[in-house]
């Protein structure tokens, strides 16, 4: 019995190990000379102006976190390792919401107003994810496509 319960104790004092040196795999910090160079070439094409430039390797995939422009736009991508881009979230202002989005905003959610907005490219789709905020009311947390189909919602 007491042998059972130490080989138990062994195995799960390992498997937490191992899940914890994975996730530290996950999110490793790269430096730019650590990239493939397709991936660090496509990234300087696409975003030449990128300022505060964080890599990480998460898996098998590239993520890199970035600012833009005048008021400092978060960005985050992912690149696979041929330096194909498979994600993009930037954040941007609620006036650059697509007009069917910001109608269906208006309709489903009135009074509401829009606190962060990110606009997510994955394989040419483009949806839009907004919190929304109305005092006394619980926070909501919504997806649409850009036509201003409600995707998903949930109380953030």
């Amino acid at each position: 019995m007491r042998t059972t319960i130490a080989i138990s104790r062994a195995l799960a004092t390992a498997g937490v190990a191992v899940i914890f040196s994975f996730n530290l795999a996950n999110a490793q910090k790269l430096a730019p000379a650590q990239l493939p160079a397709p991936v660090l070439g496509a990234f300087n094409k696409n975003h030449p102006k990128a300022m505060d430039v964080e890599w990480k390797l998460r898996g098998t995939q590239y993520k890199v976190e970035f600012e833009t422009g005048l008021l400092f736009r978060d960005h985050e991508v992912w690149y696979d390792a041929d330096g194909k881009e498979l994600r993009h979230e930037e954040e941007i202002s609620a006036s650059d919401l697509p007009e069917e989005v910001a109608k269906t905003i208006a309709a489903d959610f009135p009074g509401f107003r829009t606190d962060d907005v990110e606009r997510i490219t994955m394989e040419g789709m483009v949806s839009y994810v907004v919190e929304l905020k109305l005092m006394g009311q619980p926070e909501w947390k919504v997806a649409f496509d850009a036509a201003g189909k409600l995707l998903e919602k949930a109380m953030d």
